[in-house]
């Protein structure tokens, strides 16, 4: 093997376990929602705020940190990601060492800060990923891969959440500390492992060009498009699962012993089910298309989703969940939340499609688009709200899923329209 192949296939490696921090962090936010509500004896949405945190810290760090990348290149943001992400998870540490409300806002600020670093790793892991595999169906494929060991690190969260806190309703920060103390060690070794691994930067962005400084990202349809379908991606892949749990431990089972419980292992099902499925786009990337993935999967969620609204929730299937330490076992549940589990497959897939579609072409402008996508990735933070808001309006759950529906809807629009190069005019090198 050649040292140019031995010097890519480390900085594969890394970039992939980065991929695994996005989500074990990002995740962990999920259920110290509930501990948040308890320790503090808060409403629902408050307990909800250390998600919306993360993700509106991609709405402000977005466009600066592609700007960061595009300046100092991957190894240095990559570097300054993890420091950052030390510094959110210390100070959500910190908060478990505090009492009274001031614990409460020093979690949140840490959850801020954290999200500022999964933003951060987001915008250098995408582009580096896909750049390194030569893009095209390899790029995908390779998107696919770190999408998997980021699946893998989620369901991690939930199963070791299930270890250290075996009472959720009794449960306070300071329980969760082995996990942070988890991903404290994680970020540091990250950290010496990145300053000694060799990573391929892009040329340097030429300054006296004044022809080529006209254009930037969005002077490219399919990236403009590509950015929506990001921002409504997002918020349907929080927010199938999210109103699901919320259904079923709110009458949507009929059984109300055990429905929190339950409730939670159907969710934790769906997540699982990504990680099936990103093993599986792993698999297939290099022999299919993004375009086609994208079509595929958009039309299979489009249907799941519509017979998860129309069938009838009395009509009850037995469905193979995952129960944490418990391993599997089966639960009878609506075929509704069957149908809805099922999307996992689905969503699974498609941020590694959507983003290999809209940088396709993009040539030196990839960092910074990058930085655009990272900044409309908190529409997993504001789609799941306005969700919730037709449940409120509606007073039914199953209703809501309209707001998933013409989400799915818009992104089988761009995997078959939008995606589509109409600006090859642009001079990209």
């Amino acid at each position: 093997m050649s040292t140019e192949k031995r010097s890519n296939l480390l900085a594969i490696i890394v970039m992939i376990l980065l991929f695994g921090m996005i989500s074990f962090v990002t995740n962990l936010a999920s259920p110290m929602g509930d501990v948040l509500k308890n320790q503090f004896g808060v409403a629902n949405w408050m307990g909800t705020l250390g998600v919306f945190a993360n993700f509106i810290a991609y709405a402000v760090m977005g466009i600066p940190a592609g700007n960061l990348l595009q300046k100092h290149g991957y190894k240095f943001t990559a570097l300054a990601a993890v420091a950052v992400g030390f510094t959110g998870v210390g100070v959500q540490t910190i908060a478990g060492l505090l009492n009274g409300d001031i614990a409460f806002g020093v979690y949140l600020l840490g959850a801020f800060i954290a999200g500022f670093s999964m933003c951060m790793l987001n915008i250098v892991v995408n582009p580096m990923l896909n750049k390194l595999a030569g893009g095209g169906n390899r790029g995908n494929q390779l998107l696919q891969v770190g999408g998997s060991f980021n699946s893998l690190m989620g369901t991690a969260v939930i199963f070791l959440t299930g270890v250290f806190v075996p009472s959720i309703a009794n449960a306070e920060i300071k329980q969760v500390f082995p996990l942070m103390f988890i991903a404290l060690a994680i970020f540091a070794l990250a950290f010496v492992v990145i300053i000694f691994t060799n990573i391929p930067e892009s040329k340097p962005e030429a300054t006296t060009n004044q022809k080529k400084e006209q254009y930037g990202p969005m002077s490219f349809r399919h990236f403009v498009l590509g950015a929506v379908a990001i921002f409504i991606y997002v918020g349907v892949e929080v927010g199938i699962p999210n109103v699901l749990q919320k259904w079923l431990q709110n009458g949507g089972l009929s059984v109300e012993t055990g429905a929190e419980g339950i409730a939670a292992t159907v969710a934790a099902t769906y997540w699982l089910l990504m990680l099936v499925g990103r093993l599986t786009g792993a698999a297939l990337g290099a022999k299919v298309s993004a375009k086609s993935m994208l079509t595929a999967v958009s039309v299979i969620g489009l249907g799941l989703v519509a017979g998860a609204m129309l069938l009838d929730p009395a009509i009850s299937v037995n469905l193979p969940v995952f129960k944490g330490t418990e391993g599997f076992g089966m639960e009878n549940v609506p075929i509704n939340a069957a149908l809805l589990v099922l999307c996992g497959l689905c969503t699974s897939v498609m941020w590694g499609g959507i983003f290999n579609l809209a940088v396709e072409g993009l040539g030196r402008y990839t960092e910074k688009a990058s930085g655009i996508f990272m900044a409309l990735v908190c529409g997993g933070g504001i789609l799941p709200l306005l969700q919730n808001y037709v449940v409120d309006l509606s007073g039914n759950y199953l209703v809501s899923y309209l707001v998933i529906v013409a989400g799915l809807a818009y992104l089988l629009f761009y995997a078959l329209i939008g995606s589509k190069n109409v600006n090859k005019d642009i001079p990209t090198e």
